[in-house]
């Protein structure tokens, strides 16, 4: 075999790294040995990505490993946060009987999560999320007497299975059109006029990846494993609710084609973005407020993508998976934190002045890009221009020239980012441009962005107003979405007790459940 050829197998030990380590701390915990394992591991991801940057493949030695560039990239990005969480872990579970049983299932679904990035092949890439359901349930379980785990984790399966059987069946109709279970063979028949399989494929794609990224409103299960250790929240935060972002984004030239797929993506994930925002406004704890921060942020790369804007999406899950390990990682000084801001914690009310001023420079601002860059899709200007001005809004301060200036400095910086990292990952997907959709799309997104706006700026301006007080309550119990679809949930499937529980009672569980 060509030493190129082994280079590009390199990618083909990440899981194993990760499986070894698990065996590792199968009868006592080796800490230290999972540590260097995932520092291997970070090695190996980094130097497999730089081998398909540089040598470009158009196939891999062996079908099951990705050419995409991409794939690779998240490959890093997942031994990364590996890494992350096995080092901030051993303090944070020092001295736990269950420590020992967490090391093997975090590995587990790491090894899992590995090979669904690494993968081309379709049914692999469903076995793979088999596997990070089923390990990812036992590390939601970590402390199984505790009643609302129990019920998130229960949920998480059930909405897992519905993910996995719809993946699989998109994947049996993609292979009946194509007679390939190869995805860089899939996606290279495209752009083309889709056949109803496909159609009805890209669909199935489309529902898998609302799921996985919790949408309104099957949601729930998220908000509520905050009741996990820290370190399985920053996992799945970061590692793993984004999967459904990276499924579309593999799959994105048969996505572009696929009108009603993108519908049906924008419309959920837009009222999602929407509707969590503004929940999230509402809330108090830090880790609840970051799990709803995160519900958000998924419709927001959801949006993008049916928007056919994927470069940006990447970047969006990218970013995110960093941020968001970060902030869970660190939630416990965000608690002292925010007692130390208790006092200036009501909100300020924003004068209608600076309104109207931050308005006008996102207005202008778009203007600006769509007269300049008049090929680049409406889409991204309204999404970039809208948050400077919430940023600037946000800050509380007065309509002034020291905002004027920093408003301007901010949106050219951003306009300037946005364009660097759109070349650079460009690049990177090497599927280049897709077209977005129609205006009709960007009108959708302009009222849902300037609903969350309106009804953001009216609940912090009229704080003491009733209708807002009693939205207020609406919004933080969630619109009571959870709970209407957690009795559904139950009533079609009845929660059942771990098999580490059999011989204990919970009387906390049937009190939740009722």
């Amino acid at each position: 075999m060509k030493f190129d050829n082994l280079l590009l197998l390199i990618p083909l030990t990440l899981p194993l790294l990760h499986l070894v380590a698990a065996g590792c701390n199968a009868t006592k915990i080796r800490w230290q040995m999972s540590l260097r394992l995932s520092a291997i591991a970070v090695t190996v991801a980094i130097a497999g990505a730089a081998a398909v940057l540089f040598m470009q493949p158009t196939a891999m030695p062996v079908n099951v490993l990705s050419p995409s560039a991409v794939s690779h990239l998240l490959a890093v990005l997942v031994s990364v946060l590996g890494l992350i969480i096995v080092k901030f872990s051993r303090n944070y579970l020092d001295g736990d009987e269950n420590a020992g049983y967490f090391f093997i299932t975090l590995h587990l679904t790491l090894a899992a999560v590995s090979v669904v990035v690494l993968t081309d092949h379709l049914l692999v890439l469903v076995g793979g999320w088999v596997g990070i359901s089923l390990a990812l349930n036992e590390l939601l379980l970590l402390y199984p007497d505790r009643p609302r785990a129990v019920l998130a984790a229960h949920k998480k399966f059930l909405f897992a299975r519905v993910a996995e059987i719809a993946l699989f069946v998109a994947a049996l109709l993609l292979f009946s059109q194509h007679g390939t279970w190869q995805i860089s063979e899939i996606v290279t028949a495209y752009p083309a006029e889709l056949s109803q399989k496909e159609q009805v494929a890209a669909i199935l794609l489309a529902l898998v990846a609302l799921i996985k990224c919790a949408q309104l409103p099957m949601h729930g299960w998220l908000i509520q494993v905050v009741e996990a250790p820290t370190p399985v929240s920053a996992l799945l935060h970061a590692g793993i609710i984004n999967l459904g972002g990276y499924l579309l984004i593999m799959f994105a030239p048969l996505m572009v084609a696929a009108n009603i797929a993108n519908w049906l993506l924008l419309v959920v994930a837009g009222l999602t973005m929407t509707l969590a925002s503004l929940i999230m406004s509402t809330r108090v704890s830090i880790k609840v407020k970051l799990a709803w921060s995160t519900c958000a942020q998924m419709g927001l790369m959801l949006v993008e993508c049916a928007l056919g804007l994927y470069e940006l999406a990447l970047l969006h899950l990218i970013a995110h998976a960093f941020y968001k390990a970060y902030r869970f990682l660190r939630s416990g000084s965000e608690v002292q934190n925010y007692l130390l801001q208790r006092s200036s914690a009501l909100p300020k009310p924003v004068s209608a002045k600076t309104l109207i001023a931050m308005l006008a420079i996102a207005l202008g601002g778009l203007t600006g890009a769509v007269w300049l860059m008049p090929t680049q899709a409406l889409s991204i200007w309204i999404l970039l221009f809208t948050f400077i001005a919430m940023l600037a809004v946000g800050s509380g301060v007065s309509a002034g020239g020291a905002l004027l200036t920093r408003s301007i400095s901010l949106a050219v910086f951003l306009f300037l980012a946005y364009l660097a990292q759109k070349y650079a990952l460009l690049n990177v997907m090497s599927t280049g441009s897709f077209a977005h959709m129609s205006w009709q799309a960007d009108l959708l997104l302009s009222f849902f962005i300037l609903a969350t706006f309106a009804t953001w700026w009216w609940l912090r301006s009229s704080p003491s107003n009733p209708s807002a007080q009693r939205l207020r309550k609406w919004l933080f119990a969630g619109l009571y979405l959870d709970e209407w679809f957690t009795r559904t949930t139950l009533r079609v499937w009845p929660v059942r007790m771990p098999f580490r529980l059999a011989n204990k009672r919970l009387p906390a569980l049937n009190e939740e459940m009722k």
